[in-house]
C-alpha cells in the first residue's frame, strides 16, 4: 500500500512538472513564447507544436514599420494573420508571438487586454484569451525604439492560424518572419514586411457604400445614359459643323478670293 502511494504521489508530481516545463512554450490561446518543444524561442522556431514547418498559405503581415527608427520613439504596428483555416468568432482565431532584440513592446492603441508582454519580459509580446478572439486576426502592438545608440533592431514575428478545435494538429497553419530596422533620422515614412505566398484578398467594400443597383438603376438604364451622353455629344460636334460650312455665305467666296489673289501673285499683275 505504501509502494502504491509513494509510486502516485511520484507520478503526480512528474505530470505536474511535465506539464510545467513542456506546456510553458505551447501554442495556447492564452499566449504564446519561450521555449518551443526545446527548438528555441518560439518567434524563431515557430509554433512547431502544431505542424513541424510552417506553412506559407498564411500571410504574416507586419505593418507600420519604420525605414529609420529615431532614439526614445513610439511606433504603432499592426500584427495581421491571413490565410488558413476559417474564421470562427466563437472560439479561438488564433495568435501570434513577437519578440525585438532592443526597445520594448506593449499593447497598442484600443488593444489593452488582447496583447500582453510574455512573462512580463517587455521585449517579448504575445495575445491574450481575448485577443485570439479577433474576427479579423488583426492586432495592434507599440514598439518603443532604444533610448540609446544601438544599431539596427530585428523583429521576429510568428503568427499561428488555427481552426478553433482547441486540439493542436495539422489542421493548423502557422508562418513567421524577420525583418530589421536601422537607426537614423526617422522621417515619417513606414513600410509593410510580409512572409507567405502573398495570397490577399482585397479589401471588403466600406460599410457606407451604396450600390447603385440598389438605388433602383439597373443595367440597361447604365447603358440608356451613356448612349444619350454620346448622342448629345455628337449632336454637338454635327451642329458645329453645320454652322461653320452650311451657313456661312462667305465660305466659298474666301476661298475663291484666295485663290484669285494667287493666280494674280504668279502672274505678277497686282497694283
Amino acid at each position: 500500500m505504501n509502494r502504491f502511494v509513494i509510486s502516485y504521489q511520484k507520478a503526480v508530481i512528474l505530470c505536474i512538472v511535465t506539464v510545467f516545463v513542456t506546456g510553458s512554450g505551447q501554442g495556447l490561446h492564452t499566449g504564446i513564447g519561450g521555449d518551443a518543444n526545446s527548438q528555441g524561442d518560439v518567434t524563431m522556431a515557430g509554433c512547431t507544436c502544431h505542424a513541424e514547418q510552417p506553412d506559407n498559405s498564411v500571410t504574416v503581415v507586419l505593418d507600420g514599420i519604420p525605414y529609420h527608427y529615431g532614439l526614445g520613439q513610439e511606433y504603432e504596428l499592426r500584427v495581421q494573420l491571413i490565410g488558413g483555416p476559417a474564421i470562427d468568432t466563437t472560439s479561438q482565431t488564433g495568435g501570434f508571438s513577437m519578440k525585438v532584440s532592443s526597445g520594448t513592446l506593449g499593447p497598442g492603441t484600443g488593444y489593452d487586454g488582447l496583447v500582453q508582454n510574455w512573462e512580463d519580459d517587455s521585449t517579448s509580446l504575445t495575445h491574450t484569451d481575448s485577443g485570439s478572439k479577433t474576427a479579423d486576426r488583426t492586432w495592434v502592438v507599440s514598439w518603443t525604439s532604444p533610448e540609446e545608440v544601438g544599431g539596427a533592431v530585428t523583429f521576429w514575428l510568428a503568427g499561428n492560424a488555427v481552426n478553433g478545435d482547441s486540439i493542436p494538429s495539422e489542421l493548423d497553419r502557422w508562418n513567421r518572419l524577420t525583418t530589421t530596422v536601422d537607426e537614423g533620422s526617422d522621417n515619417g515614412r513606414t513600410r509593410t514586411v510580409f512572409s507567405g505566398n502573398g495570397d490577399i484578398d482585397p479589401p471588403a467594400p466600406i460599410d457606407d457604400h451604396v450600390d447603385i443597383h440598389l438605388m433602383g438603376a439597373e443595367l440597361l438604364a447604365h447603358w440608356l445614359g451613356l448612349l444619350g451622353f454620346i448622342s448629345v455629344f455628337l449632336v454637338i460636334i454635327f451642329c458645329g459643323f453645320f454652322l461653320r460650312y452650311g451657313f456661312s455665305r462667305h465660305y466659298e467666296g474666301r476661298s475663291n478670293l484666295l485663290k484669285l489673289r494667287l493666280k494674280h501673285l504668279r502672274r505678277g499683275d497686282q497694283l
